[in-house]
């Protein structure tokens, strides 16, 4: 069973809003045992809208569409359903009175233009939206199923959970769709591949491996399909398990989990705590691990000393390390460190200072430069990495490579 999922508004072409939307519902899909084909997002005009239809008639089993059924005149999906499927238009009783409903409720004067959001193509069954006046459209022709439903994503998500998806699932039997992932840190897909590529020359057809890489890690994920549910998941798991014991040594996590959130769950199950002394990064490793509910259990929090002035005031650096080896040296990032680890009073601290660019750098520290070091009461490690010139992925790298040199170092302290 395939899916294709069409989005439609220009205010995702020029960048206005993120399509979230698609995102979600593949997933949703996805867990029922639907595979998307493809994901387009097209604009609000009706010759675009039809030709989007025409191709994925073509591709996929059951089209979505989202977007385009507001009471406003760019708002252009229901007609171009109509005219696609040449059929009028027609006032349902039901979606007017659930228009009806809604403005008696916010007590407001319902006009003219929220009278139209009750009219549809008169082929389609009406999808009943309890959190807004557009309602959501099922078709059912040709042996293709379409199903039109708000933009608005909360209207959307109850759509698609309470209504469609159930109903599908009435209509077709189903096969499993399951994934495993592994998280890795530390080294690139490139090598991953190389270390892993007779298992992967290995996998039935119906097990596929993918890599999905992005700065300083790589999530390899199993995906499989069958109608057998115990049986394919017990064909992933002796492939995970065989791909786990090849590249071990760079695996952070066995699901699929950000890499700072693996780590919290690590040191909240054994009660430990963490400080950070950023300099280059700028607070961007405190914000990975707050944006999770639950991480001021493990984080206490830290410093984000950019000047030297903070680092000896906040971070005991020394003067005189300062002075004769600069800020972006393994001496001021152990001291920094330990710093961190000392005044936070804390079970693990990591520790970045570098040169994120695009200026800055030195012929002996040229712009990318960075020194990362890690500490639990026991030990101290340290490593320079040098990246390239872009400010925003040298950020992003050195805090990728400090907390896998902390998941590490937790993991060597475990052992």
């Amino acid at each position: 069973m395939l899916a294709e999922i069409i989005t439609i508004g220009d205010e995702i072409l020029i960048g206005q809003i993120v399509d979230t939307n698609s995102a979600w519902m593949a997933q949703q899909l996805n867990s029922a045992g639907i595979r998307v084909k493809q994901i387009s997002s097209v604009s609000d005009d009706k010759q675009h809208i039809l030709t989007a239809l025409k191709e994925a008639k073509g591709r996929a089993d059951l089209i979505f569409i989202t977007g385009g059924l507001g009471p406003t005149k760019d708002d252009i999906t229901k007609n171009t359903l109509a005219e696609y499927f040449g059929v009028g238009m027609v006032e349902s009783k039901e979606a007017l009175d659930n228009v009806m409903r809604i403005f008696a409720k916010y007590n407001r004067p319902m006009l003219d233009i929220n009278k139209l959001q009750a009219q549809v193509p008169s082929n389609c069954e009406v999808i009943d939206n309890k959190n807004g006046t557009a309602p959501g459209m099922w078709f059912n022709v040709g042996g293709k199923i379409y199903v039109s439903m708000p933009g608005v994503p909360f209207e959307m998500m109850y759509m698609m959970e309470e209504v469609v998806i159930p109903k599908i699932k009435t209509l077709f039997k189903l096969p499993f769709i399951i994934h495993k992932t592994i998280l890795t840190a530390g080294e690139g897909e490139s090598f991953l591949a190389t270390r892993i590529e007779d298992i992967e020359d290995s996998l039935p057809k119906h097990i596929k491996l993918a890599y999905l890489p992005k700065l300083g890690q790589v999530r390899l994920r199993l995906s499989g399909q069958g109608d057998d549910e115990v049986l394919l998941n017990n064909e992933i798991e002796q492939y995970a398990k065989k791909i786990v014991k090849r590249v071990g040594e760079f695996v952070i996590a066995e699901e699929d989990i950000a890499l700072e959130k693996s780590i919290l769950n690590f040191m909240a199950e054994r009660n430990l705590t963490l400080s950070v002394a950023e300099s280059c990064t700028g607070g961007y490793i405190s914000h990975l691990f707050t944006q999770h509910p639950g991480s001021s259990k493990v984080f206490f929090g830290g410093a984000v000393s950019y000047s030297y002035e903070l680092k000896e005031s906040i971070l005991d650096v020394k003067k005189e390390t300062l002075q004769q080896y600069g800020a972006v040296s393994e001496e001021t990032v152990v001291e920094m460190v330990e710093g961190a680890l000392r005044n936070f009073k804390s079970d693990y601290a990591i520790a970045v200072t570098g040169i994120a660019g695009p200026d800055g750098g030195m012929p002996d520290k040229p712009v990318g430069t960075v020194w990362i070091a890690a500490a639990s009461t026991q030990k101290t490690v340290r490593k320079k990495y040098t990246f390239g010139s872009k400010r925003l992925q040298n950020i992003e790298r050195s805090a990728s490579a400090a907390l896998f040199m902390l998941n590490t170092l937790l993991k060597d302290v475990e052992k």
